[in-house]
């Protein structure tokens, strides 16, 4: 890390509040760590000590979104349960601070699985497929955690929660429109055309991928991290962007380029194989999955092109940008795609 404090992080003026509400350090030094294309993510330090920091993007920050206090209380709530989160430390709201809410937890040591080469390197193929079999796993113990049972039955309100999923990613479109994306339109359209009875209710994270996670040395998740988007709400949205996610090895249409590598690697699980355990472990019927796919495409797009509205306007922190645009509009393409395939008729317009 850099003596250089980052953007978005006053080191100065924090230093008196990590003082009193974290650890007595004499000094801090900081450096964003993962992709930062959303809430910013810093390793603070303090000689051998790490902890992690979060706050919202520099700009453009969406209503309702980047809400630290929702972030910082589900994980606390969820550290009793099996689901395994870093430990949250500490919440502050006084923008005095650090110009933004923002809370402290837990830096939690292992290995952030975004990279083939490197997980293969570290991992073998029988550690690999208990890998895959754990990330399905989490997913089904973290939507079996009752919500009521660990102080998130106001979490959210799962009824209707597709439908306001569709309308709300649907009306950022307008809300950070720096250009025309007829795709997108075009998905918000069907989509609002096509929503079925939902699946149930659950805590959801909202992002659920292998990269999302800390592995640690013996290829055990060790974190799961990323719980901006965590709500109550239908489980088979992060069933969906699972899916997505997940190397396309046994369908039509190709995820390479989002995250798919890893688990694309011999050992993992194929996606379907992934998707049926979901179905075994948990009980639900994935039957109507299509839709939550094409969901997951759609909302995928809608954020990243907020991205991309956040790098024109300067409000971004880390190198690779530029590049979101030409991502936002794929994502778009392919879902579009996965619509034309479905036998759903209004999914395919």
């Amino acid at each position: 890390m850099n003596d250089a404090p980052p953007k978005g992080l006053d080191l100065e003026r924090l230093l008196p509040w990590f003082r009193e509400h974290v650890a007595p350090v004499e000094a801090l030094r900081a450096g964003v760590i993962g992709h930062g294309r959303s809430n910013i993510t810093y390793r603070v330090s303090s000689g051998d000590a790490s902890w992690v920091l979060r706050r919202p993007p520099l700009s453009h920050v969406m209503p309702t979104a980047h809400d630290m206090k929702r972030e910082f209380r589900v994980i606390s709530a969820l550290a009793p349960t099996g689901v395994p989160v870093p430990e949250a430390i500490a919440f502050c709201d006084d923008v005095a601070v650090n110009d933004a809410p923002f809370y402290v937890m837990e830096y939690v040591a292992g290995m952030v699985p975004n990279d083939a080469a490197t997980v293969a390197r570290a991992y073998d193929t029988a550690t690999l497929r208990r890998m895959s079999e754990e990330l399905v796993d989490t997913l089904v113990l973290l939507h079996a955690t009752e919500p009521a049972s660990v102080g998130l039955a106001d979490f959210g309100k799962p009824a209707g929660f597709v439908e306001r999923q569709v309308r709300r990613f649907s009306g950022q479109i307008e809300q950070h429109r720096t250009r025309d994306v007829p795709e997108l339109q075009e998905l918000a359209r069907r989509l609002a055309a096509s929503i079925p009875p939902e699946s149930g209710a659950s805590i959801i994270h909202g992002d659920y991928r292998i990269d999302n996670s800390v592995i640690g040395a013996d290829g055990h998740i060790a974190a799961v991290l990323d719980w901006e988007m965590a709500s109550l709400g239908d489980p088979l949205t992060d069933v969906g962007l699972l899916y997505m996610y997940w190397a396309a090895d046994d369908g039509p249409v190709g995820t390479q380029g989002i995250s798919g590598s890893v688990t694309a690697l011999a050992g993992f699980m194929r996606r379907n194989e992934a998707m049926q355990r979901y179905a075994e472990r948990s009980g639900r019927d994935i039957g109507q999955l299509d839709f939550y796919i094409v969901l997951a495409y759609f909302k995928l797009a809608v954020i990243v092109e907020g991205i991309y509205a956040r790098f024109l306007e300067g409000g971004t922190v880390g190198s690779g940008f530029e590049a979101t645009g030409v991502q936002a509009k794929n994502l778009a393409r392919t879902g579009l795609a996965v619509a034309d395939a479905s036998p759903v008729a209004t999914l395919r317009g």
